[in-house]
């Protein structure tokens, strides 16, 4: 499998700047395969080493902080020599080991030409102790976009035609049909590589399932096994209600929809724990934009949507076969799919997480509120060919000065009118660029 984030990696193997990395990521999403085909196609060599299936290695950190003693150590269980700059020296499931994690400071500071990649799950929610502050570079990694889907899935053209893609025009129907067709099939797979290569092998939407549902299964054990006693009866609340909680009209999440009579103080340590382990994304509505966005957060209204639109998709509870019926993929639960599809593609274009907007007399509500630049932007989600929006439509009337440019994502075709951009859903992974093309920003 083709993935972007090795651009990223070979920048960071080419930085005078370089720190230790340490590779960010939900379980599940591809780090420890990311890292290893990083060295492999970069370096001559990858010392790869399992605080998980090696648990003997922390000895090594916890005897000493002279990095040349500690390379001397995993020298020798590495079974190669390891060369500065030649070497990739990979330190995988590192939440395990905690005086590993400490140690990244030393190899910083003393050891600067070795090149050290991390992958870890729950970072934010295991980590004891100190953090080697400013000592590493982070790099976030995400499920599978859809432009990666199409490559895996062997469908290169489609993807070269999305990523070569240089002006505000119609697509043909040549292009834009399938690839609607092949954003279904992302629907159901979502981007988790294990899923995806479950689909791509043989085309088996049952074996895709049963990797879901191991996925699935796997995180409610972390929630047993790595979460607060008191948390973790709650996180199981939060979890199965993000469905439900994505099926109303007006998606804000509800304490009481998680579990009756539930109040927030109670709850809001759980929900942060699922935030921190990169398994759901919050987000805050805002009073009116500004900048910053953060500035105007209210932080007791927020939507929850999980990393993976197929992890909804399996935790919802909605059969395969609702592929083969028309569009009722895109549609059910009021169109939560396609809005978790288009918030997994702002998440990796936009450091900044995007907020929403509403009001209550009249009720209106604007999915998302992006910042582009120094610009802010309301982005509308719809998931079928009906684009009419009175919210889009009121929040233009109420912030037209700050306002250069409205965004919609849809099933219709790529045009800019007026100041509405309407993007294909299919296009949501190039949004940014696309905004950029309007010259409104």
């Amino acid at each position: 499998m083709k993935r972007t984030i090795l651009r990223e990696l070979e920048s960071w193997k080419d930085s005078p700047n370089r720190k230790p990395l340490i590779l960010k990521g939900a379980r599940q999403v591809g780090k420890t395969w990311v890292v290893k085909e990083f060295g492999r196609q970069f370096y001559d060599d990858v010392a790869y080493f399992s605080f998980d299936e090696q648990q003997e290695l922390g000895q090594f950190f916890v005897t000493t902080k002279n990095v040349n003693r500690i390379l001397e150590n995993l020298t020798v269980v590495n079974e190669h020599p390891i060369h500065p700059g030649k070497t990739l020296i990979v330190f995988d499931e590192i939440q395990e080991c905690n005086p590993a994690l400490g140690a990244l400071k030393y190899f910083c500071e003393n050891a600067p030409d070795y090149h050290v990649a991390c992958a870890g799950s729950l970072l934010g929610v295991t980590i004891e102790g100190s953090f080697p502050v400013g000592k590493v570079d982070f790099l976030d990694m995400w499920p599978m976009t859809f432009l990666e889907f199409l490559e895996a899935n062997g469908d290169e053209n489609l993807s070269t035609y999305i990523r070569e893609l240089n002006k505000i025009e119609n697509i043909p129907d040549a292009f834009l049909n399938p690839l609607h067709e092949k954003l279904k099939i992302y629907f159901l797979t979502g981007g988790m590589p294990e899923a995806v290569l479950a689909w791509t092998q043989d085309r088996n939407i049952t074996r895709t399932e049963t990797v879901q549902t191991a996925i699935l299964e796997a995180y409610r054990r972390d929630f047993s096994k790595h979460a607060e006693k008191k948390d973790r009866l709650k996180i199981l609340h939060i979890w199965d209600s993000i469905p439900s909680q994505l099926s109303r009209e007006n998606k804000k999440f509800l304490y009481g929809a998680a579990k009756s009579g539930a109040r927030a103080r109670e709850y809001e340590d759980a929900i942060e724990w699922l935030v921190s382990a990169g398994l759901v994304y919050k987000i805050y509505r805002i009073e009116k934009p500004g900048l910053p966005l953060s500035a105007y957060d209210d932080l007791s209204a927020f939507k929850l949507y999980l990393s993976d639109v197929g992890l909804l998709r399996k935790l919802s509870g909605l059969a395969p076969s609702a592929f083969a019926e028309g569009d009722r993929l895109f549609e059910e639960f009021r169109g939560a799919f396609a809005e978790n599809y288009v918030l997994q593609s702002l998440k990796t274009m936009f450091s900044l997480s995007p907020r929403y907007w509403s009001q209550s007399h009249p009720l209106r509500e604007v999915d998302f509120i992006l910042q582009y630049d120094n610009h802010v932007l309301p982005v509308e989600v719809k998931s079928g060919t009906q684009t009419a929006s009175e919210s889009l439509r009121t929040y233009r009337d109420r912030f037209s000065k700050d306002t250069p440019l409205r965004v919609r994502f849809s099933k219709k075709n790529l045009t800019l009118d007026g100041d509405i951009l309407n993007i294909p859903l299919p296009l949501a992974g190039i949004a940014d660029r696309l905004i950029g093309l309007t010259e409104l920003v």
